[in-house]
């Protein structure tokens, strides 16, 4: 495991191209692509690991992701996501794939299995309703319609100036067709069968928002994403940011962590710099924020009034996703002894999404909307060698801020004993309900820890633990600043905020800051 640098004064000496804010995928993505353009970058990172949602964490003999559980269309090596990755890791990482049968959907009464490739998907959708064949052909060939569309929307958002001015509204057209309706809409356009609709949405919480608030683009993306399996990085996610960080390295670029930032330093409408938290100011010509748009305009950009009018206008366009809690189990019997498995679970109690969500955040004590179940262990090829004799699982589901709020002040393991059994309490019921969908584990739990908005606060900077940053709603692809390039002169965004939710579009959101930043275009760097 990689032992990452402390941030020191010294820094400041030294002169940079660029300075990117945060170490998510976006973030590395764009310092890698630009160290290899030439560019002497330097990466901050206010954790103390690089990485953001692709950093692991250890316990005892365990050792658990917090954001990656699959990624799609990585298995072949012409695809543009294996490509930008195999670039910006210097070729360096390696991907273990799961077994076709990726996702399974269970309600009370039946499970639905999502396997790969795409034709079987379609067969086994079939079979399941008869008569509705139909229905998901026209449900299909809609996936690879907004993913058409999408590729002049999101490439638009390169652009600058007279250029935007001229492509925006033919470049836009024909995606917000699908984008500005929401994911019920546009099922329920297909089919009257509310079962067949709650199956096709059994992936909702990979983007946060159930079918009647989430944009049908955005389900789109995700649902096409994992036609052809899924894959997990071999050595976990924790080998993206190492392979990238060496490619950055290798250029000339730097990276440090425990190197929050107070503000964005603002001259006469230009960025120019960054303010760190102990007051030392860190120059560049390039600011980059990894941190999300919340963060760096309400945060990072405040006291800078010129823009301010703007900046929460726009702000006020935007919505932030619910919060979440996390259940991260280990167990002293490998994968294969318990007869573990790599497909996620996702768990429902009825088919009805949007009424589960409200009756769950109207009340705690409901049944949760969604419980999302992976077995990282099961997926990573190298874990038997590195971890032999363990297993580990993940529950994810829905949460809100305002239930941890009253213990917002009080720091990480100092928040008491009300708190402590608040968890323990929550962890009993998800325990419950993964006892009733996995068998033959209780005997092998050797460590649970939940991290509750809290935690997510503290780790991801997130102001109110948020699952994804702002939400996927048609509203959301609407707003037109959300772009790498901001109103102030030398000042950038990259991150899933500027593209969707995701690893993968994280990924690309790099691409196009980087692109952006250079003023011209280096999809050229991973075409054939």
């Amino acid at each position: 495991m990689k032992k990452w640098k402390n941030y020191n004064s010294k820094i400041t000496e030294q002169s940079y191209d660029a300075i990117i804010i945060g170490s998510g995928i976006g973030g590395l993505c764009t310092a890698g692509l630009l160290s290899l353009n030439g560019k002497r970058v330097l990466v901050l990172e206010k954790h103390f690991k690089i990485g953001g949602w692709t950093h692991t964490f250890k316990r005892k003999n365990y050792e658990w992701d917090v954001g990656i559980h699959y990624i799609g269309q990585v298995s072949s090596r012409r695809s543009p996501i294996r490509r930008l990755f195999d670039l910006i890791s210097d070729g360096n990482l390696e991907w273990s794939p799961m077994d076709s049968n990726y996702d399974r959907i269970i309600f009370p009464d039946k499970s639905y299995d999502f396997v790969a490739p795409r034709q079987q998907f379609i067969e086994d959708m079939i079979s399941y309703f008869p008569k509705e064949e139909l229905a998901i052909n026209k449900y299909m060939s809609l996936l690879d319609e907004v993913a058409k569309s999408s590729r002049p929307y999101f490439k638009q958002k390169a652009f600058s100036g007279i250029l935007d001015s001229i492509t925006y509204p033919f470049m836009t057209k024909n995606f917000f067709k699908y984008s500005d309706r929401t994911t019920y809409d546009v099922l329920s356009s297909l089919t009257s069968d509310k079962k067949l609709i709650g199956v096709l949405t059994g992936q909702w919480g990979d983007y946060g928002l159930p079918p009647e608030k989430s944009s049908f683009a955005m389900h789109a993306f995700v649902a096409r994403h994992y036609l052809n399996g899924g894959n997990y990085p071999k050595g976990t996610s924790r080998r993206i940011a190492e392979t990238v960080s060496h490619l950055i390295e290798k250029n000339g670029g730097s990276l440090f962590v425990n190197a929050g930032i107070k503000k964005i330093k603002i001259h006469k409408g230009r960025a120019i710099g960054v303010e760190m938290e102990n007051g030392d100011l860190v120059r560049s010509s390039s600011i980059i924020s990894s941190a999300g748009v919340v963060n760096t305009l309400g945060k990072l950009l405040e006291g800078y009034d010129s823009k301010r009018d703007t900046i929460s206008k726009d702000l006020k366009n935007i919505k932030q996703t619910e919060s979440y809690v996390c259940l991260h189990i280990g167990l002293n019997r490998s994968s294969k002894k318990l007869g573990l498995k790599n497909t996620n679970l996702w768990i429902y109690p009825g088919y009805d999404h949007d009424k589960s969500v409200d009756r769950f955040l109207n009340d705690f004590n409901n049944d949760f909307p969604v419980l999302y179940v992976s077995f990282p262990s099961a997926k990573d090829t190298s874990w038997d060698s590195e971890h032999p004799g363990t297993a580990t699982m993940e529950a994810i589901t829905l949460s809100r801020w305002g239930w941890y709020k009253k213990w917002e002040n009080l720091s990480w393991k100092r928040r008491g004993d009300e708190y402590e059994k608040a968890k323990d309490h929550l962890s009993d019921r998800i325990m419950d309900v993964i006892f009733d969908n996995v068998s033959g584990i209780r005997e092998s739990i050797d460590y649970k820890e939940l991290s509750s908005p809290l935690t997510v606060r503290d780790l991801a900077n997130y102001s109110k633990g948020e699952m994804y940053g702002i939400d996927h709603s048609p509203k959301r692809f609407r707003q037109r600043w959300l772009r790498p390039k901001s109103a102030i002169k030398g000042l950038y965004f990259t991150g899933q905020d500027i593209t969707t939710v995701g690893v993968s579009s994280a990924l690309f959101s790099g691409l196009l800051t980087a692109s952006s930043v250079l003023n011209k275009d280096l999809s050229v760097m991973i075409k054939d």
